[in-house]
Formats: structure tokens, C-alpha cells, sequence
């Protein structure tokens, strides 16, 4: 099991607020970095070496969308977060050297950042998870979601009813390019392992005396400009409870 933890969430975690809640996410850049940048892409790349069919997914008519978002992530890295690059390269901050490979656009990502990111894409009345890179999942697997419905991929949430899937798609549908939304979650494990993957019919059990971790997960909400996509990015935070 890997223990790898920062030293703080950067935010209030006790405020909690019914779904969707979402709130602007205002100036603050999409893409977070922390103590844990190094430890966690380290952890993405055994993943990705080990289990890559469990932490990537996307399906032929999302490649566009992730070009774009891997082209939006490096702009943003070099713009806001002092990275330096080139039209085939970015230099990460501990020094190592990237190349920017866009027939693999959600593995390159997992070299440079360390958020996980959805790709869902209008089909129909509802938007569909056409793509992912998950290597943090908490308690899901990607397998079950890809290329499902929110309202399917929502299936175990016990809170989530069809009150709360209009209001989740009415965000989906209204999310406009430049303005996009944030809202935390806040989970109790009894391990600090990242990869947490769960099918829905092994429910998380916990013994709650046993939850030695707090886990919660930045999660950023924003339409791409070119493809029109939702691209849902995660950023994970653990410390010790």
C-alpha cells in the first residue's frame, strides 16, 4: 500500500453543502499542485505501467475532447504554474521532461498532473462518460461508468434521486467556456491508499473506529472550448484524520 499524504486540505471540509454545490471557481487556476505532486505522479506512473486498463478509457469520438484538454492543461501549467515548455515538450517542476504525445493524450496527462479527469459529452438528453483517466478512484471502478450516463453512473449514490439529476444536468448543460465551477467532497478511509477502486456490489463497510484518514477530492467543472465536452477534474487531498 502506498502512503502518500499532504500536509493540509486547503479548504473547510466541515462546510458542507447539499448537492450539486458547486460554487464559481473564480480567478483560482483549474489544476492544483501540492507536497504531494512528485509522490503522487509517481504513483500514477505505476498505475499506468501495471494496470493501465483500469486507469485509462476513451473511446474513439472523445480523442478530440482530450487533445484539447491536454492542450488546455499545458497552457495552464506554463501560464499559472511556472512550468517551461516547448511545442512537443513541458519540463515538470522536479525536473523531468515530458513529451507531449496527443495520440496518447490521457496517459501524457498522468505525467504532468496530478488530477484525474472525466470527459463526458452530450448524447441524447443526458452526457455520457466517453472518457477518463482515473488512477484515484474512491470507491468506484471505471470500468462499470465508461460510456454510461450520469444518472447510471450515479446509480449507488443513495442521495442521488431524480431531484438531484435534474439539478446535476441542468449544471452539465449550463457550465459555460471560461467560467468554471468547484465543489469538494469529504470521505473517512482506514487506509491512505490512492487507488481505491470499488464495484457497485461491494459497497464500502468501513468500521468507522477503523477511519484513520480523511480523503477529499477537489473537483472542478468546465466546458471545453473547441469540442464543447465537460471535462470533470479531481484532485485528491489525504491526511491523516
Amino acid at each position: 500500500m502506498s502512503v502518500i499524504l499532504q500536509d493540509e486540505i486547503p479548504y473547510d471540509v466541515t462546510v458542507e453543502k447539499p448537492l450539486p454545490g458547486v460554487a464559481p471557481l473564480g480567478e483560482s487556476s483549474w489544476l492544483h499542485l501540492d507536497e504531494a505532486y512528485v509522490a503522487q505522479l509517481a504513483r500514477k506512473a505505476e498505475l499506468l505501467a501495471e494496470r493501465r486498463a483500469e486507469v485509462v478509457a476513451l473511446d474513439a469520438g472523445a480523442v478530440p475532447a482530450a487533445q484539447e484538454l491536454l492542450r488546455m492543461v499545458v497552457r495552464e501549467l506554463i501560464e499559472k504554474h511556472g512550468f517551461s515548455g516547448s511545442s512537443d515538450s513541458v519540463a515538470r517542476p522536479d525536473g523531468r521532461a515530458v513529451a507531449l504525445n496527443y495520440k496518447d493524450p490521457l496517459g501524457t496527462l498522468a505525467q504532468l498532473v496530478q488530477e484525474d479527469f472525466c470527459i463526458l459529452q452530450k448524447q441524447g438528453n443526458e452526457h455520457v462518460l466517453t472518457g477518463a483517466l482515473l488512477c484515484f478512484p474512491a470507491s468506484w471502478t471505471l470500468a462499470e461508468k465508461f460510456m454510461k450516463p450520469l444518472v447510471r453512473i450515479h446509480k449507488p449514490v443513495r442521495s442521488y434521486d431524480a431531484n438531484i439529476a435534474k439539478r446535476v444536468q441542468r449544471l452539465f448543460d449550463g457550465v459555460r467556456v471560461g467560467r468554471p465551477v468547484w465543489r469538494f467532497n469529504a470521505l473517512h478511509y482506514a487506509d491512505a491508499e490512492l487507488f481505491h477502486p470499488r464495484t457497485e456490489d461491494a459497497p464500502r463497510e468501513d468500521d468507522y473506529e477503523e477511519r484513520r484518514y480523511l480523503r477529499s477530492e477537489r473537483q472542478v467543472i468546465m466546458r471545453l472550448p473547441e469540442t464543447q465536452a465537460v471535462v470533470f477534474a479531481i484532485h485528491t487531498y489525504i491526511v491523516e484524520a
